[in-house]
């Protein structure tokens, strides 16, 4: 994947994971830096995750920034732009920052998908490769939903999302018209 050169920003999609919102960033910080100082600067913004809660993290963000400052002043202001981003994952509890940081169960699932679309090989049409790849993500999701929690019930709850609405009658004839 390409970074971008321009002086803005990383600004991750929503597709993007924290994981590669990371590599990525610290990929395009590293741009902004000569090649001698590259190690230090990766290893000092490295620091910023390394700490045991959020007030850490925002503290050590701010030396970080500071410590740039000094030396690297346009690679201190690109970090700085970057903060929201980079230390959202600090908005939920420390137990689920692990799954939060990891891609492992995105990443599970594109190799299945994979998987499966390799062994049939050639599609007859559009509607057919939609429908294999509609049974295997409702398959995912019953073995995620019955079998493998990725994070506890309490876990979320913790995090205040609030109950989950029931399915609507369009998502339930959506899935349907995929499994038919």
């Amino acid at each position: 994947m390409p970074l971008s050169q321009d002086k803005k920003a990383y600004r991750p999609g929503p597709k993007h994971h924290f994981e590669s919102l990371r590599l990525h960033y610290l990929r395009d910080l590293l741009t902004k830096v000569g090649k001698t100082s590259q190690p230090w600067v990766a290893t000092l913004v490295r620091t910023i995750f390394d700490q045991p809660d959020a007030a850490e993290v925002h503290a050590q963000f701010g030396r970080v920034v500071d410590a740039l400052e000094a030396k690297l002043p346009a690679a201190a202001g690109h970090l700085s732009a970057a903060e929201a981003d980079l230390l959202a994952f600090t908005a939920v509890p420390r137990e689920i920052w692990r799954q939060i940081w990891s891609s492992n169960p995105q990443e599970r699932l594109n190799r299945e998908l994979r998987r499966r679309t390799d062994v049939v090989g050639i599609f007859p049409s559009r509607d057919a490769i939609i429908r294999l790849v509609g049974a295997v993500l409702m398959e995912q999701n019953d073995e995620w939903t019955e079998a493998r929690r990725y994070m506890g019930l309490e876990i979320l709850a913790k995090i205040g999302g609030g109950p989950i609405p029931a399915d609507t009658a369009e998502e339930v004839n959506a899935i349907h018209a995929i499994s038919a």
